[in-house]
């Protein structure tokens, strides 16, 4: 891990960007900690880390305020990375059903999701080792954010995550519904009841095959964006349960 640039935000936050292969990242720390903080994984939605900026670091700065680091990394063929055309095309062929009024088929989520979880979840188990060697860092780690499939995979995989907070924004393949069943940290999904591009049913099933003994789900009114203040606030919150 290379860290790039440095600048500290006017909350005693610390920010640093940095590059781990071919990986771009950023890595928000409290400059108050006295010990090796927690940290959160904020996994970014898949526009690209520049223009999710905006939100993720406020995620981070709300995190900072309450004893945690968080890191972000880039997904796989998104912001400055190599292009990917296979998903690009899956991409494709998804807006494509969206504008003809189809409904978008097994196939085509199957294309888009299956291959980004196989890539991204590797990815992110190689930043973790890199995080985790820095000495203001610590245990237990959390994880934040969409595509859902990811974090469910991460869930099942990587034994050093505690708890995750999840956003049901994203298609769902049917494979991982049987993944979801291995699940066993505790789990606060969010859910956007009118969110356009989502499968509400498809993320009901999901919440519903997690094996958790604690998980919650907290559905609310609005879009894709909406997500309520007081949401995040209960999602913090369950960090803090979870994670000190």
């Amino acid at each position: 891990m290379q860290f790039t640039s440095e600048q500290r935000l006017h909350d005693a936050v610390l920010e640093r960007e940095f590059i781990l292969g071919e990986i771009p990242g950023i890595l928000w720390t409290p400059e108050s900690a006295s010990a090796p903080a927690p940290l959160i994984l904020l996994s970014p939605p898949p526009v690209g880390l520049r223009k999710s900026y905006p939100r993720l670091v406020a995620r981070a700065r709300h995190s900072a305020a309450e004893g945690f680091a968080t890191a972000s990394i880039e997904l796989p063929g998104r912001g400055d990375r190599p292009r990917w055309p296979a998903a690009e095309q899956a991409l494709a062929d998804l807006r494509r059903a969206v504008e003809a009024g189809e409904p978008v088929s097994d196939e085509i989520i199957d294309a888009l999701i299956l291959p980004l979880v196989d890539k991204a979840v590797p990815e992110w188990q190689t930043a973790l080792d890199a995080l985790l060697s820095l000495p203001e860092l610590g245990g237990p780690v959390g994880y934040s954010g969409g595509v859902i499939s990811i974090g469910t995979r991460l869930a099942v995989v990587e034994p050093r995550i505690s708890a995750a907070v999840l956003f049901a924004g994203s298609f769902v393949p049917r494979a991982m519904l049987e993944e979801a069943r291995q699940v066993t940290i505790p789990l606060h999904v969010l859910l956007q009841w009118d969110d356009e591009g989502n499968d509400r049913q498809a993320a009901l099933d999901l919440f519903d095959a997690f094996g958790s003994q604690e998980k919650a789900l907290h559905a609310n009114m609005g879009g894709h964006t909406g997500v309520p203040q007081f949401a995040g606030d209960a999602a913090a919150q369950f960090f803090t349960r979870h994670l000190k």
